[in-house]
Formats: C-alpha cells, structure tokens, sequence
C-alpha cells in the first residue's frame, strides 16, 4: 500500500496531466491540422514555434511562463488587476506548465499521423462534393485517429513527468503543488531513499505502460 503522503503526489500528477491532456488534445489537433492540410507563410516558423519547448530546458521555458503568467507578467498581471487571483502556485500553475511542455509531442505526432492520409481519399471526398471540415472528421480523422492517440498518450505521459517549468510556476509546496516529479525530488533531497524509490519504480511502471501502448499505435501507422 502507498503511504498517504505519496497518494496526494500520485493523484495531483494524475489530476494535473488530464487537466493538461484535454487541452493538449484540442488545442495540438487544430494546430497540427493547420500545419499539416494549408500553406501559409511561416508555417514552418511557426512549428518551429510549437516546438522550442520540446527542445529548450524546462526552466527556460518555466522562466517564459512566469514573464507571461506571473503575477507581474505580460498576461498575470492583467487577470491579478481584475480578479485578484494569481495562477503562481497553483495547480493550475503545474497544469499551464504541462500543457506547454507536453503539446509538442501531439502536434508532431498528430501532425504526422494527417500527413500520411491517402490524398486520392481526400480529393475523392472533395468530389463527391463534401466540405473540407466534413472531410476533416469523416475520412483524415478516422484514418488517422491511432496517431492522434498515440499523440495523446505520449504527451500525457509527458504531462505527468513534468518538472523544471512546474517547479518554477507551481513551486513545490507539500499538500497543495507537489506533484510526483517534485515529490521524488524533494524526498531523495531529504534523504528518505525508501519512499524516492517507491515512487520511481511506479513512474518508471506508468511511463512504460505508456510507451508501450504509444509504440504499438504508431507501428499501425507506419
């Protein structure tokens, strides 16, 4: 049995990850679509865009979150003028913090996925006089829906390991913004190995489980 003070880890990354999920899933479809079926100047500049937190080390992107969403930020200090509610150190905080991480992986994967669609399917659909959206969501959605999912679980799994970008939004405080990632942090910090281990080895559990399943819906698609 877990110990209750890896529970409230365990169920805010869970928490936080579909929080971020939902989002990504919405969001990364539209935008890897857009990428994938138009052209436009700067599209590339744009995926390039969508991409840098893939690439760039999470406190970097942690640090541009903050100058956007902080209480003094670009977006922050607006929404804290009017409401007087700030996002840092919150689980929303954590859950901004996994959206922005994680949407990388569903575009591309996603994005990749519409691009392998048949276009004599496409163009079939187009003239037997469908519109393009019905075409989006009767015949390159479906076709290519395992990648989307396979998009989905990788950028949850992404999700729930989420930590630099976290810790610098979210912070680390114990019953309210401590994640998983930042719970095994802090307990190896403080030299409780027993319970740093315990949650390693379910982490490293989920995460396989995870790209397994991913693994097996990409191959589909290939």
């Amino acid at each position: 049995m877990l110990d209750g003070s890896l529970i409230f880890p365990l169920r805010l990354s869970l928490q936080v990850a579909s929080v971020a999920t939902a989002f990504i899933v919405l969001f990364g479809s539209v935008a890897a679509y857009f990428l994938a079926r138009r052209q436009f100047r700067g599209k590339e500049l744009l995926d390039a865009l969508f991409t840098l937190p893939l690439v760039l080390p999470p406190t970097v992107t942690g640090y541009y979150l903050i100058v956007l969403f902080g209480r003094n930020g670009l977006l922050g200090s607006t929404v804290y003028r009017l409401t007087g509610w700030s996002m840092m150190f919150t689980w929303y905080a954590a859950a901004l913090a996994s959206f922005v991480v994680a949407l990388p992986l569903m575009i591309k994967t996603t994005r990749a996925a519409i691009e392998s669609v048949d276009e004599n399917l496409i163009h079939a659909s187009y003239t037997l006089g469908h519109s393009e959206w019905w075409t989006a969501f009767k015949v390159i959605v479906p076709l290519a829906g395992k990648g989307i999912i396979a998009g989905a679980i990788l950028s949850f799994a992404r999700a729930m390991g989420e930590f630099g970008a976290t810790l610098m939004l979210a912070g680390n405080i114990p019953g309210k913004t401590n994640t998983m990632p930042l719970a095994i942090y802090s307990a190896a910090a403080g030299g409780d190995w027993s319970g740093a281990g315990t949650m390693v080895l379910l982490f490293t559990a989920l995460s396989g489980v995870f790209l397994y399943a991913a693994n097996r819906l990409t191959k589909r698609i290939i």
